[in-house]
């Protein structure tokens, strides 16, 4: 494998598992140090340095940073922004308490911590930003309310702070995945009444017939992280089975 990314440093959040995992491995063995932050370690031993951080938490994305610059030092050349919880149900199903919990991670808690290591951004080399946004952002999803409206103010503000960092040379970029097949998923799926059938209502939605692949989702993100990526910025990639773009007669089984 090539080492593209030798000698840069890079953080991942929602390292533990799933998206985040595929691409903290993918950078560790392209040469770049890498550190993850999660809730829980999951399976980076091996892959990379592992910071617990809820990113939800001041005080705890605090602490990480602090954690961080012992291990990297004052520059940060990768931020991965991959962490992110969801939620099922409409606005009239929807708690205050819920709406509270997935912006306090998938928007606040991106800005938060983008907030604590743009010092050590602004320090690295050709600094770059990838935000794990979603499909759910462009295409209204039945039952989504919430994670939809999170997704769709985290692609706004990838943008805006592609804009905002344009004179710090900090690139900012997204990937909208389709459904992928990860754990968090299946936690999602497991909440459905009948797993099986709402599994298999997910392949049939998207016009390849099935779902998204971590890997998948993590070579779009490698590419926008990409050091030889230099013009690429404010650009959201789609990475969805056509779900946002074609108009396809549903696959029959």
């Amino acid at each position: 494998m090539s080492k593209d990314f030798a000698g840069l440093s890079a953080i991942v959040t929602g390292a533990g598992s799933g998206i985040g995992l595929e691409v903290a491995t993918r950078l560790s063995a392209q040469g770049a140090t890498v550190v993850g932050l999660d809730l829980h370690e999951g399976g980076l031993a091996g892959v990379a340095e592992f910071v617990a951080c809820d990113i939800s938490d001041d005080d705890s994305v605090s602490q990480a940073t602090s954690a961080v610059k012992d291990i990297l030092g004052a520059g940060l050349d990768v931020l991965i922004n991959n962490a992110g919880v969801g939620s099922i149900g409409t606005v009239v199903d929807a708690t205050p308490e819920q709406w509270q919990q997935v912006f306090g991670v998938n928007v606040f808690g991106t800005a938060r911590v983008v907030r604590e290591f743009y010092p050590m951004l602004r320090a690295g080399a050709n600094p770059v930003i990838v935000n794990t946004c979603s499909v759910a952002a462009p295409v209204g999803i039945p039952k989504r309310a919430i994670y939809s409206a999170s997704k769709g103010a985290l692609e706004s503000l990838t943008r805006s702070m592609a804009a905002d960092f344009l004179e710090e040379g900090i690139r900012v970029n997204g990937v909208n995945p389709g459904t992928a097949d990860t754990p968090w998923v299946q936690r999602l799926l497991d909440q459905a009444a009948d797993p099986v059938a709402e599994r298999v209502a997910l392949e049939a939605r998207q016009p390849i017939g099935r779902l998204v692949s971590p890997e998948e989702v993590a070579h779009a993100i490698m590419y926008l992280a990409h050091p030889q990526s230099l013009s690429t910025t404010g650009t959201i990639l789609s990475v969805d089975g056509g779900l946002s773009t074609l108009r396809v007669p549903p696959r029959t089984k």
